[in-house]
């Protein structure tokens, strides 16, 4: 055989192996990609988009968390929306009251580590309203993370009377 032919066989059979070994398309090679979903269709779920919470009650937020790979950590955040600033994702609006400045508005903030390898997660926190704070508009917001950091953010409209 010509010594010229063998390293080109060596450097043909090197290419299409590196070809073959890079076009892999197992599942552990896969890069997620997909932002992880909240689900507060279900009949008990709450707060949803216009609820109503009381000043001097407890409430317990329900909601479905789901991701394609691993869920997690998600956070809750209350706080008012006196000005009618706006960072709702729901298509329907609720009535706002008029516009005030805040004396003693609620704000609430809580992270949750949700527990490793979950795809599937029923969050449910209980939730206290204080009775001296603002009642009004306010915003509830859910940010949920997936283990990759890929967050999906939903905005609702909430008032406490």
């Amino acid at each position: 055989m010509n010594k010229m032919k063998i390293p080109k066989l060596v450097l043909a059979s090197f290419a299409l192996t590196s070809i073959f070994t890079a076009c892999d398309s197992s599942d552990d090679n896969k890069v997620d990609t997909e932002y992880p979903v909240i689900d507060i269709s279900a009949t008990n779920a709450f707060p949803i988009q216009c609820s109503e919470a009381i000043r001097g009650q407890k409430f317990t937020f329900r909601a479905k968390f789901t991701d394609n790979s691993a869920l997690g950590s998600y956070s809750l955040d209350i706080h008012h929306n006196f000005d009618h600033h706006n960072h709702s994702t729901e298509v329907n609006d609720c009535t706002p009251e008029a516009i005030k400045k805040p004396v003693k508005p609620l704000l609430y903030i809580n992270s949750v580590t949700i527990p490793e390898n979950l795809k599937s997660y029923e969050a449910t926190q209980e939730i206290n309203i204080p009775t001296d704070i603002d009642p009004g508009d306010y915003h509830f917001l859910i940010r949920l993370t997936d283990k990759e950091g890929w967050q999906t953010i939903k905005g609702l409209s909430i008032k406490i009377k």
